[in-house]
């Protein structure tokens, strides 16, 4: 049994942290920040949490932030083995030193350290305040790094999109199937990507049936998508993605193409798909002739994946669905946890999707 904290618990990532810790059986939930609510027992704020986190408060993080250091572990958080950090982007960097400072295991849910290279973070985020973790920082993706994962102290866990990209393209990269300079993803994701925090764009009325692209050709995981498939192809990737805002709750539908470099049958890609992801729990390829439905991965830790060669024009076409709070936050966080700390990678995260 070990404790866990969460820091930055109030928002949709942080929701789903404490709903998954808290059916968790190896892990206590022993503290949960927010300033907005801070004081406020956990399942005023979340109703649905009544009769799960009933003793657990928000707290106020204490100690000082400037400058990258967060100051002593005090109190319930002092206590914390693992420490989930889900603060907004820009935020992580000067809280996360000192928690490894401290000794502490840190799963860090923000873009904060997913990029290795701080000069590319400054240019699509801004000049970074800890770079001196870049380069221990370990990607969160299981399906690929598990390894790196058992042993690290700091997780960049991945991005919703760059979790539906990746996983959808990994095995046609690795094994060379399509040409890495004709990669095409389009993706749509439910408005709780955008975070819980109230905003005009994601208001009801400017989303209820409405449906666009935005940040079309700079969208910040852009970078992160093409530095995880440029390090499992061992050359450099570059990718054309543009996000869309789809006019529901939760998940992420994401559509690939690409220029196939061969006669590769469809038969033949499911066959290397399963291959691939062959004993990964969280990974489910479909049967010909079946593409994934966001409605069949909601609530779940799951990646559906389909596919279909065009021989007309060359090209593949893959299709692949997650929830953007469980597999693209939440869900893949503990399930780097789980990794983490030799538990079942499985514990937490049984739950079957919620199709209706």
């Amino acid at each position: 049994m070990i404790k866990a904290a969460v820091i930055g618990a109030s928002g949709y990532t942080g929701l789903e942290l404490l709903r998954i810790l808290a059916l968790h059986d190896k892990v206590e939930v022993c503290y949960a920040s927010s300033r907005q609510f801070a004081g406020a027992p956990v399942s005023s704020v979340f109703p649905s949490l009544m009769g799960y986190l009933d003793g657990l408060f928000f707290d106020e993080l204490k100690g000082e932030a400037e400058g990258g250091v967060l100051g002593s572990l005090e109190g319930p958080l002092g206590e914390a083995d693992c420490i989930f950090c889900a603060l907004p982007h820009g935020a992580s960097m000067a809280v996360v030193p000192g928690l490894i400072e401290a000794g502490r295991k840190v799963v860090d849910l923000s873009a904060d350290f997913r990029l290795r290279d701080a000069g590319t973070y400054r240019a699509w985020y801004a000049p970074h305040r800890a770079p001196e973790l870049l380069g221990s920082a370990v990607y969160g993706l299981p399906e690929l790094y598990r390894r790196a994962v058992e042993g690290a102290r700091l997780i960049a866990n991945p991005g919703c999109y760059p979790t539906s990209a990746v996983l959808a393209l990994a095995p046609a990269v690795k094994e060379e199937v399509v040409d890495p300079s004709t990669i095409v993803i389009d993706s749509k994701s439910g408005v709780s990507g955008a975070g819980r925090s109230a905003s005009l764009a994601t208001s009801f009325c400017e989303v209820n049936e409405a449906f666009g692209a935005y940040k079309v050709a700079v969208h910040r995981h852009t970078p992160e998508i093409e530095a995880v498939l440029s390090d499992v192809a061992g050359a450099a990737v570059r990718v054309s993605f543009t996000p869309h805002l789809l006019p529901l709750s939760r998940g992420i539908l994401t559509t690939v193409t690409a220029s196939l470099t061969g006669t590769h049958t469809t038969v033949a890609l499911l066959e290397l798909y399963r291959d691939f992801y062959d004993g990964e729990p969280f990974v489910r390829v479909r049967p010909e002739g079946v593409f994934p439905n966001i409605s069949w991965v909601r609530g779940s830790n799951f990646c559906d994946i389909g596919l279909r060669a065009d021989g007309r024009t060359g090209r593949v076409v893959i299709v692949s669905a997650i929830d953007n709070l469980v597999k693209g936050a939440s869900g893949a966080a503990v399930q780097n946890m789980n990794i983490l700390f030799g538990f079942d990678e499985t514990e937490g995260l049984r739950t079957a999707p919620l199709q209706i």
